[in-house]
């Protein structure tokens, strides 16, 4: 790029509408986190403050990083897209070997006193990757080796693989549903995904089944869809959760029962600062909070959408398509579960539930769609 382009990028504003967006959704989700957390971190440290503080501080270093990432061009993520793939896959296959195990699962890694999942960065990761490879294909993509065997079937699988052995469903699902949208945006044909698409999701779907079938490792999963279809079929195990979080987001009502005032945060609703904190939020706030907070989402995803469409190139272009689509997808994933329209994936509620590398992570991503696009 000539000197003149890059000062002529770097002149362009924010989106303040979603940088605005982002920031609302970040203050109400430390809040939540503090209010949904305080019985829990009581309970285990006698500090009610334990999770809210550390929340805090990695929302802390997100912005900072978020600042520094501002001066960094976006387009020079692309050179960046073989890496990206490889260090993704790297990270992912390091978790079996070196993770650290915790409710049952291996899906974390700790260097120093930071734990973290690698998978959320592998999203990232897979995103600059697919960005790169669909922009460097795009006069191949109506070719069906080349436009949907090749990232769909050969290179999407190697990262999907690495994930389920973490026992990692809700991440399987995700990434395979933001590589789809990334593709189809980038100008794959559908009847490619309608056709053989289907085939390999069926064919992933019946593995899935056979694990959860016929080994102990895969069980919970019949488990979590018999729980879905009717939860006090076993009330006081595997249909517990939901049940509670039922109760916390009826009583609710209309306008809540006031921050803080929540019941089912105490001891009932396990873990109520992860994926369940939208169930606090709803007794807390009520529905009018919960509409708030969708509404949140649903400006995200239309300002996300926006700078995908105006973005001055293929490669920006994608990269806001995947970010959006990651972010509204579970976003709507986590808010679906809590309500009981879908069986439990453990996906997390972006902004909202507690994890400190995950936020710092979530808020670079973000940061990299809000420069550098001006939008009238």
């Amino acid at each position: 790029m000539s000197e003149g382009g890059k000062k002529q990028l770097n002149s362009k504003p924010f989106d303040f509408v979603l940088f605005i967006t982002v920031l609302i959704l970040l203050a109400m989700g430390i809040v939540m986190v503090l209010s949904a957390s305080s019985p829990s971190a009581l309970a285990e440290s006698g500090n009610s403050y334990a999770y809210v503080s550390r929340q805090a501080v990695f929302a802390i270093i997100g912005i900072g990083c978020m600042l520094f990432i501002s001066k960094i061009d976006y387009r020079q993520y692309s050179k960046l897209g073989k890496i990206a793939y490889i260090c993704s896959l790297i990270i992912l296959a390091a978790v079996p070997i070196l993770g650290y195990s915790a409710k049952g699962a291996t899906r974390w890694l700790e260097i120093g006193p930071i734990r973290f999942q690698p998978s959320e960065l592998a999203k990232i990761g897979l995103i600059i990757f697919y960005a790169y490879y669909l922009t460097k294909n795009k006069d191949k993509l109506k070719d069906v080796k080349n436009g949907f065997i090749k990232p769909f079937m050969y290179l999407a699988p190697i990262a999907i693989v690495l994930v389920i052995f973490q026992d990692h469903l809700s991440v399987t699902i995700i990434i395979i549903l933001v590589i789809s949208i990334m593709m189809l945006m980038a100008g794959t044909k559908l009847r490619y995904f309608v056709t053989l698409g289907s085939f390999g999701l069926v064919g992933g779907a019946g593995a899935l089944f056979a694990l959860a079938k016929f080994t102990e490792k895969g069980a919970y999963r019949i488990s979590r869809i018999v729980t879905f279809l009717d939860p006090w079929s076993d009330p006081s195990d595997a249909g517990w959760q939901i049940i509670q979080s039922l109760y916390a987001i009826g009583s609710g009502g209309l306008f809540g029962a006031g921050l803080g005032e929540s019941k089912q945060k105490f001891l009932y609703i396990p873990e109520p600062h992860n994926d369940f904190i939208f169930s606090v939020l709803a007794e807390e706030l009520g529905f009018i909070g919960c509409v708030v907070v969708i509404i949140l989402f649903a400006i995200f995803i239309w300002r996300g959408l926006l700078i995908a469409m105006r973005a001055p190139d293929m490669f920006g272009s994608l990269v806001a398509v995947g970010i959006t689509s990651l972010i509204g997808l579970q976003a709507i994933m986590n808010i679906a579960v809590v309500t009981s329209s879908m069986p439990n994936t453990g996906i997390t509620l972006p902004f909202f539930s507690y994890g400190g590398t995950s936020l710092a992570i979530l808020l670079c991503s973000v940061r990299s769609i809000v420069k550098y696009i001006k939008i009238m």
